[in-house]
This record gives C-alpha cells, structure tokens and sequence, in this order.
C-alpha cells in the first residue's frame, strides 16, 4: 500500500498502550488512520463517534469486554446499516474462542505476537471486502431511486392522461376494435379496485401482449409493466396470467368471473 491515506480508520483496541501504540505507528505508516484505545467502553464510545471506523483490530483477553464480547456489541450498534470488519488478537489460541469469534462473524485472527507484515495484508483484504459491501449498498439504494423515479414518471403520466381524456360520459369508440369497450364494464367487481393504470395493463395482458408490447402501448418501462402486473395479481387473488386473462375475458362466463375474484 501507498503513503496516501486511506478513508477508512481502523479501531486499535488493547488493554495494554505499548501494543497499541506500536501497531497505531506502524499501519499509520502504511497509510492507515487509527483510533486508539485502551478498554473496551472507550472503544464502544469511539466507534459511536466516528463512523469512518470501518476495521477494528481488538485483543482478546481484555478486562470489561473482551474481544469477541466487545465485536458483539459494536455490531448490535451498528444494525444493518453500518458494515465493519472485525479482527482479533489472541496471545493464547483457545480453539473454543476461534470458533465462537468465526460464529459471530469476526473476519480474522492474529496469534500475538504478531507478525506486522501479515496483519498489514490481512487489513487490506478486510478493506478491499468492506469496500465491495459498500459499494452493493450503494447500487441497491440507487436502484431502489431509479425505480421509485420510474413509478413517479408513471403515475404523472397517468395523471397527464387522466386530465386530456374526456369524460367518462361523453366518450364513443373511436374504431371496430373499440367497440367492445361497454364490455370492460362488466368485469368482476374485485377489478374495480384497480387504479385506472393497473387496470389498463391487465386488460393488455388479458389480449396476451407481453410485457415489451405493453410497456410500448402505455409508454412506460417493462420494469414499470412488471410491477403493475404484480400488483394486479395480488389484489385479484390471481396466480398468474393465464389466470388473469380468463377473469378479463370477455366471453368468460359470470360464474367464473366469481371464481377468480376469490
């Protein structure tokens, strides 16, 4: 690793301050920013206060808490919207301690005394992990943005669609193949719950359109058309599209429209 300082800092955590103080020296000379402390509650205080703590390296065998116990409590603060890498010290290999540290999700662990160019490359693959999780994150919440953008687009467009067409009273077919029109009237009354939009992409599913032609059709994503089809399979009962084209179907018998509505 370069001189140049990494964002992430490191949680040093050691009862005893010379080791603390000689590994501070030596991974802030690798680059790394570290938080020293020497008990566990000013390690709990620490990590509160600084969210770029995103590695802590912690002994073991600490009065108060140790290791494992000061790992478990920092994660139950940190809940899922928080991700640190958790590495231990250990001057006795405990195979009962290994093994509960691994279960609780403790990265790695280092025999002491350490070898400081081996924990050096133990951190850095910590970090490049912890990197990756952030970045997952990053791309689910910004897919999360995209889609409730697209279902903000939609919905104005249905507004701006609502608005030019005329009233409800007033409207004729405007060709042969709308002159069924009057028979969309007649649909099983759990459909008229539907929003005008979800009941549009059900009377298109129910013609046998694919989701590319729909989202054509209404000017919308196949994304926007996948979740309207979800949505009118839930609040219908219905299991699927086959099932749904059925209910629409305007040569369904009425019998079988109260069938499907349940």
């Amino acid at each position: 690793m370069n001189k140049s300082q990494t964002l992430i800092k490191i949680l040093v955590v050691d009862d005893q301050p010379l080791i603390v103080e000689e590994l501070c020296e030596f991974l802030e000379s690798s680059g790394y920013r570290c938080v020293p402390c020497n008990s566990s509650s000013e390690a709990i205080s620490a990590f509160v206060a600084d969210p770029l703590i995103g590695l802590v390296l912690c002994d073991l065998h600490m009065p108060e808490m140790n290791g494992i116990e000061l790992t478990q409590h920092l994660q139950k603060l940190a809940g899922k919207h928080r991700a640190f890498e958790s590495i231990l010290l250990t001057g006795r290999a405990d195979k009962q301690d290994v093994i509960k540290a691994l279960r609780i999700g403790i990265a790695d662990y280092y025999q002491k005394p350490v070898d400081l160019n081996e924990l050096l490359e133990g951190l850095q693959r910590q970090e490049a992990s912890l990197r990756e999780r952030h970045k997952s994150d990053q791309l689910g919440h910004l897919n999360q943005k995209l889609q409730n953008l697209a279902e903000s687009i939609d919905d104005l467009y249905q507004d701006m669609e609502s608005a030019r067409r005329p009233p409800q009273s007033d409207y004729q077919p405007s060709s042969p193949q709308d002159s069924n029109e009057g028979t969309w009237q007649q649909i099983p009354t759990i459909f008229k719950q539907l929003s005008p939009r979800q009941l549009d992409v059900a009377k298109l599913v129910s013609k046998g359109q694919t989701n590319y032609q729909i989202a054509c059709d209404l000017g919308i994503t196949e994304n926007t058309v996948k979740l309207y089809v979800s949505q009118v399979l839930r609040l219908t009962h219905m299991n699927n599209r086959t099932q749904l084209a059925l209910a629409l179907s305007p040569n369904a018998p009425s019998n079988h429209h109260r069938q499907t509505a349940y």
